[in-house]
């Protein structure tokens, strides 16, 4: 959920449609970070991605990841 400065009700960006790997679900998220211009991180752990969300975005953006989880 994000929530603009002043607003009455917030918007769902990602989560509530279940485990996925669209650009609007989230698959055990573990970290969250907002930067000054207001855009959303998110660490999303079995999707083994980084996702971003700028101020104003209905769905998110992969920044790295996204491929799977590699080797060990």
């Amino acid at each position: 959920m994000k929530w603009n400065k002043d607003a009455k009700e917030g918007i769902v960006v990602a989560g509530g449609q279940g485990e996925g790997n669209a650009l609007t679900q989230l698959w055990y998220p573990q970290g969250l970070f907002v930067d000054t211009l207001g855009t959303i991180y998110v660490a999303d752990t079995f999707n083994n991605r980084m996702m971003r969300w700028p101020k104003e975005a209905k769905q998110g953006t992969v920044i790295v990841g996204g491929n799977g989880q590699g080797e060990r």
